[in-house]
């Protein structure tokens, strides 16, 4: 019965979470659209951190989609993937949460596509400039990218991104419930 009443308890955080990263990702685009005008920045850090306002109608770093239905249909069964996935990893509190975490920007940035036909972004950063002058890698033939400033995002995007990066990460560290649990069983044998 326990574990039955941690998994509910599992899952009603996990639900939290999304409702959450909804709710925050939607109440600062309304701000965004609210109080910045396009094309004129707010320099919050200077030029290190902005709040620009830009009105998104493709993907993610302004990469244009131009069938916005099949692209809302594609988002909607990356989402039911991601469901299927949370739901048969819902014994590892860690991944449900990371889905949880995706889920929440997902549904963000799908809910801005279906409302307005555009996702709302406005954190202009300028982390780090990313040069590649190109080149043959094996049998390919790489073209030259060059990034002055990072492309403007949201909450939701940032969500997606640490999301992703948790799942990522725990795969490489190996941080599962089972692995917790045989790390803590060894200490408590050496001690």
């Amino acid at each position: 019965m326990k574990v039955r009443s941690l998994l509910h308890r599992n899952q009603l955080i996990a639900f939290l979470i999304i409702g959450l990263i909804f709710i925050f990702d939607q109440f600062t685009k309304f701000l965004a659209m609210t109080f910045l005008q396009p094309s004129h920045p707010v320099n919050i850090l200077g030029n290190f951190l902005r709040l620009t306002y830009v009105e998104n109608p493709g993907m993610a770093f302004g990469i244009d989609i131009s069938d916005k239905l099949l692209f809302n249909l594609i988002s909607l069964v990356a989402i039911g993937i991601i469901f299927l996935y949370y739901y048969r990893l819902r014994h590892n509190p860690l991944m449900r949460y990371s889905f949880a975490i995706i889920l929440g920007g997902a549904f963000g940035n799908l809910w801005d596509r279906l409302l307005r036909g555009s996702v709302v972004d406005f954190l202009d950063f300028d982390f780090f400039d990313i040069h590649f002058s190109g080149g043959t890698y094996l049998f390919w033939q790489l073209p030259s990218y060059s990034l002055e400033r990072w492309p403007v995002f949201n909450v939701a995007d940032m969500a997606v991104t640490i999301g992703m990066l948790i799942i990522v990460l725990s795969a490489f560290l190996d941080i599962s419930p089972e692995t917790v649990l045989s790390n803590a069983h060894r200490k408590e044998i050496s001690h």
